[in-house]
């Protein structure tokens, strides 16, 4: 499942992602997204996890955890439409 993640502090790493939801089941990968001159995040990003049951759990322990000081929001990433 691919697992949207937003309110994301600035200064979160991957590594940081990755390891609360770890804790849930495993992860197949994190992306934080960043802006494309600037290189910073954009406080959102994306986790796979290929477990849906565990992927469930995480979203539901972790939306409103508290990650370097911010409450992440987490949900079920929604496919992208089609232009």
């Amino acid at each position: 499942m691919n697992i949207y993640v937003s309110n994301i502090n600035f200064r979160a790493r991957e590594e940081d992602l990755q390891a609360a939801f770890e804790k849930y089941g495993e992860v197949s990968s994190v992306k934080i997204i960043k802006d494309k001159e600037t290189h910073r995040s954009k406080g959102f990003g994306f986790v796979e996890m290929p477990d849906d049951n565990a992927a469930r759990t995480a979203i539901e322990g972790l939306n409103g955890f508290l990650l370097l000081d911010r409450n992440l929001r987490v949900n079920e990433a929604k496919p992208r439409p089609e232009e």
